[in-house]
């Protein structure tokens, strides 16, 4: 069969659709456990709603018993805790590895930490204090640790 003009423009709309449309698809929900107490912590919540995120904000006296209930390796914690789509979220992990890790969903990977609370991360930005460059490490279901993305503050590097 031979395409017709009218065919041909279909299929190129169709082309140019569907990744809008893919990018239409919603993101799922983070599950959020923090100490009310804590300002980053609120901080974070408003990046990742940014980010187009819906959040269950889960105001805690304590995130320890969550953390246990995640298995979150006490190496990697910082001040809050969360859960997206079966993955783990520990600390001012940026939207962006977030994205990065639900869209490759790598087979090994259990969760994503930004230990020890990084200046300039989402949540931390503090004015006249220079970003810091850290790394945010994936981590697996035993002891395994690599670093997933970089970032100077909330952006990739």
């Amino acid at each position: 069969m031979i395409p017709t003009k009218r065919g041909l423009a279909l299929a190129a709309f169709g082309l140019l659709v569907a990744p809008a449309v893919a990018r239409a698809q919603p993101l799922p929900r983070v599950q959020v456990w923090r100490d009310a107490n804590c300002g980053c912590c609120g901080g974070w919540v408003d990046h990742m709603r940014a980010a187009g995120f819906p959040l269950e904000d889960n105001i805690v006296q304590s995130v320890a018993a969550m953390r246990r209930t995640l298995r979150t390796p006490s190496d990697l914690l910082s001040c809050h805790a969360a859960l997206v789509d079966g993955y783990v979220l520990e600390g001012h992990v940026p939207a962006a590895a977030v994205k990065r890790l639900l869209a490759t969903r790598p087979a090994s990977i259990r969760g994503l930490a930004a230990p020890a609370m990084p200046a300039g991360s989402p949540g931390m930005e503090m004015p006249g204090v220079t970003p810091d460059t850290y790394d945010i490490i994936a981590f697996d279901e035993g002891n395994g640790r690599m670093s997933f993305m970089r970032f100077r503050g909330g952006e990739p590097v």
